[in-house]
């Protein structure tokens, strides 16, 4: 059996990530994969793994926050981009295509439709569910509005992102002697160090920093700093971020491959209100904080999906929430069990759903 995936973004971020998990899980179950990404795409991710892909024209209009414009050009570029991805799925011959999140959902349907192939989405935005739950069978992801919504039809599922099933493999002494390095190769005996003795607070607002995840650390260490182990995790989409980050009391770790270790040295994860980082902290028994509106204005209550062990908040009051997180944060990860075993079953049922859709006629 063999899959086709199809995958939104640059092969570098989030997007990548859940691809890169779907494939995971296809191969577990011995499905052969292949991927297509846009010819721009550095593919980042998928080099370092180890996995070639396919090039095709995958447009964006922008994820959740697409405007109209920025959705009519996207769908002009789609009618062409379509065409192409149908002759490489002739090409390619899969049983199933399957669509990842955004473009690579809408591309993926309507391409699979030309060429008469099956396939699966997996859905995020307003735009790829108005189009793929018109073709085909779907997968609401938690940041979908419809992601909360009972007694939905029946050619739409739901499941969390799918996860790196090692993602809470991470170890203690291992995250220390990251830590230790990156604080020795600095060569400056005024910038923070690491106290086994204190907690440790991650910011992150994934693969890319925004801003309103570093003023809420500037925020937080300007009030506590020198309380707290505080780590940051991420590359800035502007380097003049880093302006508002103060080495002497923040360890800046930058872009990071060893985030299962960070995860195992943590205790609180301060995040967007997006992603899969949030389901991965979960996994990893951390309690989450998620700044709201951070990227580009968007709002996806994510909280409500994790109620108990999840607690959103405005960049202007985060620092109140995250303390009242750490008194009490014995107590809440007392809940986080039931999640944890919910977001480590959405692998299988993910390729469950794919391989349900190649055997039915």
């Amino acid at each position: 059996m063999k899959a086709l995936l199809v995958i939104t973004g640059r092969g570098i971020g989030g997007d990548a990530v859940v691809g890169l998990n779907v494939i995971k899980a296809l191969e577990s179950k011995g499905i052969e994969c292949e991927i297509a990404l846009d010819k721009n795409a550095p593919g980042l991710l998928y080099k370092k793994k180890g996995y070639s892909w396919h090039k095709v024209s995958i447009p964006q209009a922008g994820g959740h926050a697409a405007s109209k414009l920025s959705a009519l050009k996207a769908g002009l570029r789609t009618i062409t981009a379509s065409f192409k991805t149908m002759n490489l799925i002739r090409k390619v011959k899969p049983d199933i295509v399957v669509g990842i999140i955004g473009g690579g959902a809408v591309i993926g349907s309507l391409s699979s439709k030309l060429a008469r192939t099956k396939c699966v989405s997996l859905i995020n935005t307003p735009l790829d569910t108005k189009v793929c739950s018109k073709l085909n069978e779907c997968i609401i992801l938690p940041e979908n509005n419809l992601f909360k919504t009972e007694n939905l039809d029946s050619k739409f599922n739901k499941t969390f992102f799918p996860i790196n099933p090692n993602i809470d493999a991470g170890n203690y002494e291992n995250g220390i002697k990251e830590i230790e390095k990156h604080i020795s190769s600095k060569n400056d005996d005024n910038i923070a160090k690491f106290d086994k003795d204190k907690k440790t607070i991650l910011f992150s607002s994934g693969s890319s920093l925004f801003e309103g995840t570093v003023k809420a650390l500037k925020n937080f260490v300007d009030e506590y700093g020198g309380q707290y182990n505080i780590l940051l995790v991420g590359d800035p989409l502007k380097k003049e971020y880093l302006e508002m980050v103060d080495e002497t009391k923040v360890i800046n770790l930058g872009y990071i491959n060893w985030i299962s270790d960070c995860y195992a040295i943590s205790d609180l994860a301060v995040l967007t209100d997006d992603g899969n980082m949030v389901q991965e902290s979960i996994v990893c028994n951390l309690p989450v904080i998620t700044l709201t509106r951070v990227k580009y204005g968007r709002y996806h209550n994510i909280a409500s999906i994790y109620e108990g062990i999840v607690f959103e908040s405005e960049i202007d009051t985060a620092n109140d929430i995250i303390i009242n997180t750490l008194n009490n944060i014995d107590s809440i990860k007392t809940k986080m069990s039931p999640y944890k075993k919910g977001i480590l079953e959405s692998n299988d049922k993910i390729s469950e759903i794919i391989i349900r859709n190649v055997k039915n006629p």
